[in-house]
């Protein structure tokens, strides 16, 4: 799986929020201070070839979207966490996560209602 880095991942974010954008858009999505525009270019590039975004063209404007689904993204990543740092057991990242995150009470039980949720559908 093709992974992006840091700072592609941090443009894809942007991308992600304002599902299509210009130049000019993703450089005002950032805190300052703002990368500058040959940086930006050269990461929307690289996330071109790697097939995460692509572009319509408007006259010399180029207006960029994402190729891949955020919870996509984020879904394969996990899989590969799992795989790789916890020999594929999801109770093992699951026991991690919960004692190693250090979730109140409340977020522990949203999380049960969630799994319990899940539970369900997939007895149906």
């Amino acid at each position: 799986m093709i992974q992006l880095s840091n700072s592609e991942e941090q443009l894809m974010e942007h991308l992600w929020k304002l599902e299509k954008a210009f130049m000019k858009d993703l450089l005002e999505a950032y805190p300052e201070p703002k990368p500058a525009t040959t940086t930006v270019a050269t990461l929307l590039k690289r996330m071109i070839d790697k097939k995460f975004v692509a572009y319509n063209e408007f006259g010399n404007s180029r207006e960029y979207y994402p190729l891949v689904k955020k919870t996509d993204y984020f879904a394969k990543h996990v899989k590969g966490l799992i795989s790789n740092f916890f020999n594929n057991s999801a109770s093992q990242f699951a026991s991690f996560f919960t004692t190693e995150t250090n979730l109140s009470a409340s977020e522990l039980e949203d999380l049960k209602k969630i799994i319990d949720s899940e539970i369900q559908k997939k007895k149906k």
